[in-house]
């Protein structure tokens, strides 16, 4: 089994960064963030298939950057320009692979604030 550990959350003025870290016990297929606010559902924010290949949702495209680590198995979510729409609880998503069988696993998930 995975566990995965979140770091970086945090409170922050509307324009400025920052950054989210996740480190998984194990080697993962796909890493992405989600996040959630109350009454909602979790919504996509930004997913790395292998080393390289991205997608983020419109809402963020231009401000965040997801990268990973493969010799540490971490993730990172950098965050620029935000915005108040931004505050939200960010969970860290791992995808493994296992004898052809997909498991899904989540971190504990980071709070993330933006003032105006």
């Amino acid at each position: 089994q995975v566990q995965l550990v979140e770091s970086g959350g945090g409170l922050v003025q509307a324009g400025g960064s920052l950054k989210l870290s996740c480190t998984a016990s194990g080697r993962a297929s796909a890493m992405n963030w989600y996040r959630q606010t109350p009454g909602n559902e979790r919504d996509f924010v930004a997913g790395i298939i292998g080393g390289s290949s991205t997608n983020y949702a419109d809402s963020v495209k231009g401000r965040f950057t997801i990268s990973r680590d493969d010799a540490t198995n971490t993730v990172y979510l950098q965050m620029d320009r935000l915005k108040p729409e931004d505050t939200a609880t960010y969970y860290c998503n791992a995808i493994t692979v296992t004898g052809g069988h997909y498991e899904s696993y989540w971190g504990q998930g980071a709070h993330v604030t933006v003032s105006s």
